[in-house]
């Protein structure tokens, strides 16, 4: 969806058009670099008992020790699984983005910066599958779907309070005021873009917590934005460390 033309004034009184806000309801990531497979933790944990021996672990089928990934995982004997390294690239909104900034060992983060450029106005409005009503009390509280009134009223209240906050953002642009000023009146809707880099044990440690699933011994309830992009990540991740990610949730999604 696009709201009508935006219209500022330029310092010179120039009428100027700027771009009109979109909404969204997805999030996007990318794995853009990485050195990271199941061999990677087998010669890092035969260092132990094998020395330079260890080494040999780099040119042998990992299937062949897939039961001391298990063992370590399940004994949570971690480091041997922070040898590797991924690097994401994410487009969400800005709030996601303040809670995967808690996630802080094992983690490397660079984000766009509005002191630098001017913010595309891309906002966030949740999809129908998205549940709108919490209840309950505090510790002991679900969500559930909202009715179709209330999806109305957010998507119109939301679009409307973002169309309102990117026309006061390109004002003030438009009037000389510097854009990490201006950037102050914007939401945590905007969307945003970030590399994020982790090992397999950093993120382990993110999935058990922001993301729900059926083998996890331990629950969470994470906001449904951030395992969005929790669940992309563990696909990527899947796909490059199988053993890794099946010891995983052979055991519990709790990380070593």
């Amino acid at each position: 969806m696009e709201g009508p033309p935006q219209v500022t004034v330029t310092p010179d009184g120039t009428p100027a058009e700027t771009a009109k806000p979109t909404f969204r309801s997805e999030v996007t990531v990318e794995l853009v670099k990485h050195t990271a497979g199941d061999s990677d933790v087998l010669w890092a944990a035969r260092v132990s008992t094998a020395g330079e021996q260890s080494l040999e672990e780099l040119s042998k089928d990992p299937e062949r020790s897939k039961g001391l990934i298990n063992y370590l995982m399940r004994d949570r004997h971690g480091s041997p699984f922070e040898h590797n390294s991924m690097t994401f690239f994410i487009s969400a909104p800005i709030f996601v983005f303040r809670e995967f900034m808690r996630h802080r060992v094992g983690w490397s983060y660079n984000e766009e910066s509005g002191r630098y450029r001017e913010l595309d106005p891309v906002f966030y409005v949740p999809g129908a599958t998205r549940k709108l009503v919490q209840q309950g009390r505090p510790g002991k509280y679900e969500f559930v779907d909202g009715t179709e009134a209330q999806q109305e009223l957010t998507g119109r209240a939301m679009e409307d309070s973002y169309r309102r906050s990117y026309d006061a953002y390109q004002e003030m642009l438009a009037a000389g005021v510097a854009r990490e000023v201006a950037r102050a009146v914007l939401p945590v809707g905007l969307y945003s873009s970030m590399y994020a880099t982790c090992n397999a044990r950093s993120l382990m440690h993110f999935l058990g917590l922001r993301t729900q699933h059926e083998l996890a011994k331990v629950p969470s309830f994470p906001q449904r934005e951030i395992e969005m992009v929790g669940e992309q990540m563990e696909a990527h991740w899947a796909g490059l460390m199988p053993l890794t990610h099946a010891a995983f949730n052979g055991n519990g999604r709790v990380a070593p």
